[in-house]
């Protein structure tokens, strides 16, 4: 199987959009920068702030756009920038932060499935109320399996990956104290593989996840698993594709700041 010709139009043209939008909106964040215009020149400088930017965009939304539209496309129900809602009683949340601080000590085998069972035989049902953690990057319903998903940048270091096992842990608790039976699984994405083509070895890692049941997923492990289909390849000819439309407009926008003088 494949991407839809429709589903591949609608990443295109959001893709398009973005990019547009940017391009009309953009000037760089300062206009006198002698040094850096001398030896980079203007222009460059320019370009070089403007992928800054859309590396943040990227991080913001772009991500969890595209990824909704994959699910969607597939069938599932998906949702970006989902409230979890939940209360998670004072003993679960002892035991949540007791499994974290074993697993960051060495002393706890990671194994995903026992985690959310003794959060599931702890938790006390609670009330809906937002949670300092209740903002979901991405929701998808395969089935009955809900899986909740925070999108991080490629290279997290050592305490970020260790805070968002934390986040992980306390999703669970969140909506297993408003389903006590609900079939949750939570898990980190990394939209691509920096270390392309060796595998995503990322030491800080180790011991944190539960690698084997998918608790991570890396670049065309998570836009396959979202779409339910081989489809990384074609996801990046789509990203080609706008990059072909969008080229005379980008080479024209910073070629004015080639003229501009210091």
């Amino acid at each position: 199987m494949s991407l839809k010709r429709e589903t591949r139009e609608e990443i295109c043209s959001l893709l398009i959009n973005i990019v547009r939008s940017k391009l009309k909106e953009y000037e760089p964040e300062t206009n006198h920068m002698p040094f850096h215009f001398r030896l980079l020149g203007r222009d460059r400088y320019a370009m070089f702030s403007f992928i800054q930017s859309m590396n943040t965009t990227f991080g913001i939304s772009i991500w969890e756009q595209i990824a909704v539209i994959l699910a969607k496309s597939s069938g599932f129900i998906a949702e970006r920038q989902y409230d979890l809602l939940g209360d998670i009683d004072s003993e679960t949340e002892k035991l949540i932060q007791r499994i974290h601080y074993e697993l960051r000590a060495g002393t706890r085998q990671v194994n995903k499935t026992e985690e959310i069972e003794l959060i599931r035989s702890s938790i006390k049902e609670g009330q809906p109320k937002k949670d300092p953690d209740s903002r979901v990057d991405l929701f998808v319903k395969i089935g009955d399996e809900e899986n909740y998903f925070d999108i991080t940048s490629a290279k997290p270091n050592m305490k970020e990956f260790s805070a968002l096992k934390l986040k992980l842990l306390r999703w669970t608790g969140l909506r297993l104290s408003q389903n006590k039976g609900a079939k949750v699984f939570t898990r980190l994405a990394i939209p691509y593989n920096p270390y392309h083509p060796q595998p995503y070895q990322r030491w800080t890692l180790k011991g944190l996840y539960d690698l084997e049941k998918g608790e991570i997923l890396v670049g065309e492990e998570f836009w396959n698993f979202v779409a339910n289909d081989d489809i990384y390849e074609e996801l990046l000819d789509v990203f080609q594709e706008a990059g072909d439309v969008l080229r005379k407009e980008i080479d024209e926008k910073f070629a004015q700041f080639r003229s501009r003088s210091d």
